[in-house]
């Protein structure tokens, strides 16, 4: 599938560009949900394969898709999967609304602004199927002396991500924690996830916001560096909604599912499997990983698979955990989620 997209109509541009999000040590990733499995279960295989064209971005959301990956070029899966891995969320939203992907792996807040950008009277173009990802979000210290959010009290951050969900996810923690964004803290954002590295590995005492696997690469490089702070841990000590902190989901078209309802559930049970291929072999699946590019090498990929949070929750507790977590970026900024909260309807099987 080509990697050129037309460019989209002014206002849903400027909208997505204004919530892209740049893509964190953890407990083991959330148990998979029973969702799609049940769902492949209960239909009838369709007779002829169905090809899905499948997008997907350069990190922790493609790291648990390798196994399908393989064994699609295998030619060992029931559907046709074609997988293009893309290197920014901006390149894979003209295909979304185009038509020219069936499927997308994206940033969780963009699944939203791509649900409210699409909506019309006859409902959205696109629907959310999955959680792939949750935070892989971490503060890092060239040092040893910050161990809880109250420590970060008159520190410099250096972070990317400004105007988008880590900003949003930083200010929120900092203020729960009952520390103010504003004058609390020193903020410095960078453009990019590498000039932060940079400067965290240079300079002793500097404190950074980083994602994975660029977070690992960077303790691996720098035995300095540390980790100092799991924001997806230090959400869950802040929520009791049943939110999480999420990083990337998988999102349909609408009418592709509403025309292969059984092709999408088989690619749901096979992605659900694949995720948990990553997490339970982790040495083979790091080989894969560092194979696709995704990471430099395959012994960096088998650091950062515990740290990325990679799962997949479906169903109902996608619902809870999503809804919540979106409710936390709306109050931070409506724009970051489209103008809006999704309806039901924004939700796979919802």
């Amino acid at each position: 599938m080509t990697r050129t997209a037309r460019a989209l109509t002014g206002s849903l541009l400027a909208a997505l560009l204004l919530a892209g999000c740049a893509g964190t040590d953890s407990p083991a990733p959330s148990a998979p949900a029973e969702g799609a499995t049940a769902r492949a279960e209960e239909t009838t295989p369709a007779e002829e394969p169905t090809t899905i064209r499948i997008a997907s971005l350069k990190g922790p959301t493609t790291m648990g898709l390798v196994d399908l990956m393989r064994d699609a070029e295998a030619g060992e899966t029931e559907q046709d999967y074609e997988v293009t891995m893309y290197g920014a969320p901006d390149e894979v939203v003209p295909l979304v609304v185009q038509g020219s992907v069936d499927v997308a792996l994206i940033p969780a807040n963009l699944a939203a602004v791509l649900y409210n950008r699409t909506l019309t009277d006859d409902g959205a173009a696109v629907q959310v199927a999955a959680i792939n990802t949750l935070g892989v979000l971490g503060i890092l210290e060239n040092g040893d002396t910050v161990h809880s959010m109250a420590d970060l009290a008159g520190r410099t951050i250096v972070a990317s991500g400004k105007g988008a969900a880590p900003e949003y996810t930083l200010n929120y923690l900092l203020t729960e924690n009952g520390l103010d964004p504003a004058t609390d803290v020193t903020i410095e954002w960078r453009s990019e996830h590498t000039e932060v590295a940079t400067v965290l590995a240079s300079t002793p005492g500097a404190v950074a916001m980083l994602p994975q696997p660029f977070a690992t690469v960077v303790t691996v490089q720098n035995e300095s560096v540390r980790p100092a702070l799991d924001l997806t841990e230090e959400w869950a000590k802040v929520t009791e909604d049943g939110s999480q902190l999420i990083t990337g989901v998988v999102v349909v078209r609408t009418e592709f599912v509403e025309e292969h309802p059984q092709a999408f559930a088989a690619f749901l049970a096979d992605y659900e499997e694949s995720v948990a291929f990553t997490n339970d072999n982790p040495a083979e699946a790091a080989e894969l990983i560092a194979e696709a590019g995704i990471v430099p090498a395959a012994p960096v990929a088998q650091a950062a698979i515990p740290k990325s949070y990679i799962t997949f929750i479906a169903g109902a507790e996608l619902e809870e955990a999503f809804s919540g977590y979106l409710q936390v970026l709306f109050d931070a900024d409506p724009a970051s989620v489209g103008g809006s909260m999704p309806g039901d309807d924004f939700y796979y099987g919802g």
